[in-house]
């Protein structure tokens, strides 16, 4: 959500990486991964089997013990494109701005 302004409740994630820094270990991370898939098993796609990468890096964050990162590639993004190609019909159908482009021969 912090790159495009959509909601990833409304979509289902394909991919995910967790990037994890501080001191822990990787069976703790991989029962946490364990436990966020079965528990949210309806929000990832079921026809790739393993979606979920992880990284793991002893040293904290200056600051921190320990701090953790979740990157998701969701569906979501697929509301943000109708959105555009809505806004995008509706100004061409004005015909707005298209005398920019028609004047450099862009027919």
């Amino acid at each position: 959500n912090m790159m495009a302004a959509c909601d990833p409740r409304q979509g289902r994630y394909l991919t995910v990486a967790t990037i994890y820094r501080g001191r822990m270990s990787t069976k703790e991370i991989d029962d946490q991964i364990m436990n966020m898939q079965n528990k949210m098993s309806s929000n990832f796609v079921e026809w790739i089997p393993n979606n979920v990468k992880t990284a793991s890096c002893h040293i904290p964050p200056t600051g921190l013990k320990m701090s953790a990162t979740f990157i998701g590639n969701s569906t979501a993004i697929q509301e943000i494109f109708r959105r555009i190609t809505s806004q995008f019909t509706a100004m061409f159908r004005r015909r707005a701005f298209l005398h920019w482009y028609t004047a450099e021969g862009m027919d």
